[in-house]
């Protein structure tokens, strides 16, 4: 069974790995230079008002997600992190529809969310969810979902 929470500062140096990894993972390498915001999640995420959230089964931790607060109708869904021995269960799904629901409680009306143009699980979720695509470069897919 997977538990979604709000994240805790023990919660720091799990959470900040997972998300490393899933990039190593995906990039063939791990840049720590390039994720300062993980470094203090509680300082750059809770404390300045936006979500950040844990999934977990059992003690471990599985996921991570996050909802960063753009202004008073926006959101950005970032920090979207599974860990590759429980992929492909939902897991990655029930944070991004967690992350929506505590979007439409604080009144936004506009999600969005950028991935890489090859990471072409994590947009078929986001098309799953309802997000459609409004703009591609030459490294990401800019995705939105509005929520009224």
């Amino acid at each position: 069974m997977i538990t979604i929470r709000p994240f805790e500062a023990s919660d720091q140096q799990a959470a900040r790995w997972l998300i490393l990894s899933g990039l190593g993972e995906h990039f063939g390498y791990i840049d720590e230079s390039l994720n300062p915001d993980i470094d203090d999640i509680m300082s750059n995420y809770i404390t300045a008002g936006h979500v950040f959230i844990i999934a977990q089964s059992g003690e471990n931790m599985v996921g991570t997600g996050a909802l960063l607060i753009k202004d008073a109708v926006v959101g950005r869904i970032v920090r979207m992190s599974v860990s590759s021995a429980h992929r492909r269960r939902g897991i990655g799904k029930a944070i991004v529809e967690h992350l929506i629901a505590i979007a439409r409680q604080r009144g936004l009306r506009r999600l969005l969310v950028e991935t890489n143009n090859n990471w072409f699980n994590a947009i078929g979720l986001y098309k799953h969810l309802g997000f459609s695509e409004y703009e591609r470069d030459s490294e990401s897919v800019h995705m939105a979902l509005n929520l009224s």
